[in-house]
């Protein structure tokens, strides 16, 4: 059964680490990551905190990039291609005999925070015993099975996914409303309650899977003086 997993690898066991020791605010996001050749891992990148001139230096240095080529410049966001050639034997068994297809990757100073989309728990086995053998940390942090169920694949319960799908499709998002919530209650056949927690869980939930993988978690902040009002 598919079944995604969530797990935290060091930065000094998949790639980028020494550009990461050069630049400790270095924030790098996935948009893609592929394998190219035997021996050889095509990722492409967003870079974060980092200007052309300081991150293409560091880069110089990393023995994991053996080319990387600038597509976009954003000001406060860059956009990479890169081969990355050391120390990427864990991602290849991940996309070759794991069989995975890395879903998130987002990278900071100390470890690699993966999503990853196995086609079974078998697979994901393979990726451990690759790591044992190999002396690897490999942190699990989630596993969920996706069970044929659509809700699964981005952390919401059936419940949550009936409630969003719904509500998008009868315009509860549009500006302004074509339906309120009292309307989309009677809808779904639940409470006025419900719905708001299924809407604010669920858009909470399907956030957190997707939007920040690799984050860390926000401190409570205290109220804005607006709200209330």
């Amino acid at each position: 059964m598919p079944t995604i997993v969530r797990a935290t690898v060091p930065a000094t066991e998949v790639a980028l680490a020494e550009t990461f020791a050069a630049l400790p605010t270095l924030e790098v996001e996935a948009e893609r990551v592929v394998k190219s050749g035997e021996k050889v891992v095509m990722p492409l990148l967003w870079i974060r905190n980092a200007g052309v001139e300081e991150f293409e230096s560091a880069c110089a240095e990393d023995p994991t990039i053996d080319d990387l080529e600038l597509l976009a410049d954003f000001g406060d966001e860059l956009l990479y291609r890169m081969h990355w050639i050391e120390q990427v034997g864990l991602l290849l068994q991940m996309l070759t005999n794991g069989q995975a297809t890395i879903l998130n990757a987002f990278g900071t100073e100390e470890q690699w925070h993966l999503r990853m989309l196995y086609p079974s728990r078998d697979h994901l086995s393979q990726t451990k015993e690759f790591c044992v053998e190999h002396e690897l940390e490999f942190t699990v942090d989630a596993i969920r099975e996706m069970e044929g169920d659509p809700s699964g694949r981005y952390g919401l319960t059936t419940e949550q996914y009936e409630t969003l799908v719904t509500a998008v499709r009868r315009g509860y998002f549009e500006v302004p409303r074509d339906i309120n919530l009292e309307e989309l209650a009677d809808e779904l056949g639940v409470s006025h309650q419900a719905v708001s927690e299924c809407l604010r869980r669920g858009t909470e939930a399907l956030i957190e899977d997707t939007l920040l993988v690799g984050f860390p978690e926000q401190e409570t902040q205290p109220p804005s003086p607006l709200e209330g009002d």
